[in-house]
């Protein structure tokens, strides 16, 4: 199982305002991120409920018919059509062994606490970050903190005609049992 995230930022870190909007973040304007071929390799999502709560408030579901596992202990509100919803609890590695027994080879953790709980868990193998030119001083930080140093192996950095840097790196040592991870866009 290799657990990824795919997010994007502010340039000083923050993937969210306080009020949890995020219209620094430009939007795609049919400049491709890599996002489409991230997900196409996905087999599910994994997300907060406060992420989710956000998600629903979306005009579109984004995720169309991609299983999105919700890590909530609350009763969960009613889902858009199509969408396949299913609530979870647990810790990262419970969450992680779960799925991957049902045959899920890669899932996108998402959200602020999500991503940092796998992170400190040792569960996060991918991290694939687009930062938007801006600094916003205050939201929704990507990290959070550490009992220890986390080693990242940079696989490479690109950049789009919009000003959004993009770096993807694999985190050294994940829990993964002896595979390599392919890089998303490198060829």
């Amino acid at each position: 199982m290799i657990a990824s995230v795919f997010v994007g930022t502010s340039l000083d870190g923050f993937i969210a305002r306080a009020d949890d909007s995020f219209d620094f973040l430009p939007e795609g304007g049919g400049e491709p991120h890599g996002y489409d071929e991230f997900m196409a390799s996905v087999g599910a999502l994994v997300i907060g409920r406060r992420t989710f709560d956000v998600v629903l408030g979306f005009a579109v579901w984004p995720f169309g018919g991609k299983p999105v596992i919700v890590l909530t202990t609350r009763p969960m509100p009613s889902v858009p059509a199509g969408a396949v919803v299913e609530r979870m609890s647990g810790e990262p590695r419970e969450v992680v062994a779960a799925l991957s027994a049902r045959g899920i080879g890669h899932i996108y953790v998402d959200g602020g606490a999500t991503v940092q709980s796998f992170l400190r868990a040792g569960c996060i193998h991918r991290i694939i970050v687009t930062r938007a030119p801006v600094l916003i001083g205050q939201g929704i930080p990507l990290f959070g903190p550490l009992a220890s140093d986390i080693v990242l192996r940079h696989i490479g950095t690109r950049h789009f005609q919009s000003g959004l840097v993009q770096s993807e790196y694999h985190v050294v040592g994940a829990s993964e049992p002896g595979r390599d991870i392919e890089p998303l866009w490198l060829s």
